[in-house]
């Protein structure tokens, strides 16, 4: 049985207005990563995760086929919520020994409806009897939409996809999702970690310039959505490793000046050339810094996997005070 519920509507609008009209009178000026995701954005990402460089997919996947049977038997869920999973190639891992152990549900939550409807009908074949809930949305801002848990529930927040969340959003998140959790839910949580630069920025600047494509992608979904003639080419890619913040750093960088119109916000906005849009950080992890962040939001850290190399962790986080499991 599949259900979807879709809850990008007109107050996502409004909110991508105000966010873009925000992040482009900055300084520096700053797009939301959230936007890359249109069709177009989610199958340049899905690209990116085949990519000789891109090294964070494979490790994670490598993880969860070695220790999912073992995490699911630990927390023993009846429910799977998945967040921003795309187009959920790695769910399996957890679905497939849920299902063993007498069916469950699945709420994926995406901002993408393709990728959503995509990936539920994809799983309901795979799975006999598997029950799926879509949450079209916002993780950000519609965790109050997720259905209420029946049964004990697993929340995987897997990708990396937390690193692009500054301190603060990570603070307000951890505790959002730390306050939903009963005693017996656990939430999984995927982390890249810190490592060598050179590793670092080179999954980051392929050389098949998919990254630079999907960068620039966040161009093309304001042009679609705001009515803004930006030119993509006329801005380059740019991704470095900053020491300070522990993170990877993305920015396009205008190849010369000039300016576009945003009709639906009513503004012109102008780039000298060199100028830059930052438009992603991704940050990377150690396990004492994550161990403190989710203290910090009154969870605690059962178990913690990584890869043979220890690219990529996953960590088990329970409410405080509930069991060790």
């Amino acid at each position: 049985m599949i259900a979807i519920d879709v809850h990008l509507d007109a107050d996502a609008a409004a909110k991508m207005a105000r966010d873009v009209r925000e992040g482009l009178c900055s300084y520096p000026k700053e797009l939301a990563p959230k936007y890359f995701y249109d069709e177009r954005g989610s199958e340049l990402f899905e690209q990116i995760t085949e990519l000789p460089e891109y090294y964070p997919t494979r490790a994670e996947q490598a993880v969860l086929d070695e220790v999912g049977a073992e995490i699911i038997a630990a927390v023993d869920p009846r429910e799977l919520v998945e967040l921003g999973p795309g187009a959920a190639r790695k769910t399996h891992a957890l679905l497939g020994p849920m299902m063993a152990a007498g069916g469950c549900r699945y709420i994926p939550v995406d901002v993408s409806e393709t990728a959503v409807m995509e990936s539920a009908a994809r799983l309901a074949e795979a799975y006999d009897g598997l029950e799926i809930h879509g949450v079209v949305g916002d993780f950000e801002h519609h965790l109050d939409r997720i259905p209420a848990p029946a049964e004990r529930r697993l929340i995987a927040f897997l990708g990396g996809t937390i690193g692009n969340l500054d301190h603060g959003q990570r603070a307000r998140m951890l505790r959002t999702l730390a306050a939903g959790l009963g005693p017996e839910d656990r939430l999984l949580v995927g982390t890249d970690l810190v490592k060598d630069r050179a590793r670092l920025e080179a999954a980051y600047n392929d050389s098949a310039g998919v990254t630079a494509e999907f960068n620039r992608n966040v161009l093309h979904v304001l042009n679609a959505n705001l009515g803004g003639d930006l030119t993509p080419d006329r801005f380059e890619h740019v991704a470095f490793y900053d020491d300070d913040g522990r993170w990877i750093e993305m920015r396009l960088r205008a190849l010369e000046d000039q300016s576009a119109r945003i009709e639906a916000l009513d503004m012109d906005v102008s780039f000298e050339r060199g100028e830059e849009i930052r438009t992603e950080i991704s940050c990377k992890f150690t396990r004492r810094a994550l161990e403190r962040e989710y203290s910090d939001a009154g969870l605690r850290m059962v178990a913690w996997h990584t890869d043979a190399d220890d690219l990529f962790a996953l960590s088990l986080a329970a409410p405080d005070g509930a069991g060790t499991g």
